[in-house]
C-alpha cells in the first residue's frame, strides 16, 4: 500500500513535534502499521533525505518492486526509513 499525502503530512507532524525523542518511531509504527518501517543511524544512509526533522532524516522507501530502494516520490513510497543523526550534526 502506497503512502498517502495525508499520511505523509501526519508523519511529518509527529516528527516535528518529537524532535529527537525515540517515542516518535514507536508512535509512527503503531499509527501506520501498513507501512514498512526501518530505523537506523543517519550514517548508514547515503541518499539525500526527503525531509529532516530535529535529529531525524526521513527517507521514503519503495518496496513495490523486487528490490527495495530509497525514493523521493511519495506516490511510490511503501515505507519509511527513519535515520537518526548524531547530536550536533
Amino acid at each position: 500500500m502506497a503512502l498517502a499525502a495525508i499520511e505523509l503530512a501526519e508523519i511529518e507532524q509527529v516528527l516535528a513535534s518529537y524532535g529527537a525523542a525515540p517515542q516518535a518511531y514507536l508512535e509512527l509504527r503503531q499509527k501506520f502499521p501498513h507501512l514498512a518501517w526501518i530505523r537506523c543511524d543517519a550514517s548508514d544512509v547515503t541518499e539525500t533525505p526527503y525531509r529532516s526533522f530535529g535529529a531525524f532524516d526521513l527517507h521514503l522507501l519503495d518496496s513495490a518492486d523486487h528490490c527495495a530502494a530509497i525514493t523521493d516520490d511519495p506516490a511510490r513510497a511503501t515505507g519509511i526509513v527513519l535515520a537518526k543523526r548524531a547530536t550536533g550534526s
